[in-house]
């Protein structure tokens, strides 16, 4: 299995941050799930 890793991750639209450095690091074997309500952006 192999590792996934953000690192530094930044997101915005327009003139609008929405993420900012973000760093993440999901080893082999775990899970990683991001709740929010729709259309706040997290398929994006």
């Amino acid at each position: 299995m192999s590792q996934i890793k953000l690192s530094g991750l930044r997101k915005q639209f327009g003139t609008t941050p929405i993420l900012s450095d973000v760093n993440l690091t999901v080893e082999p074997g775990e899970f990683c799930v991001f709740i929010g309500p729709s259309g706040c952006g997290k398929s994006t």
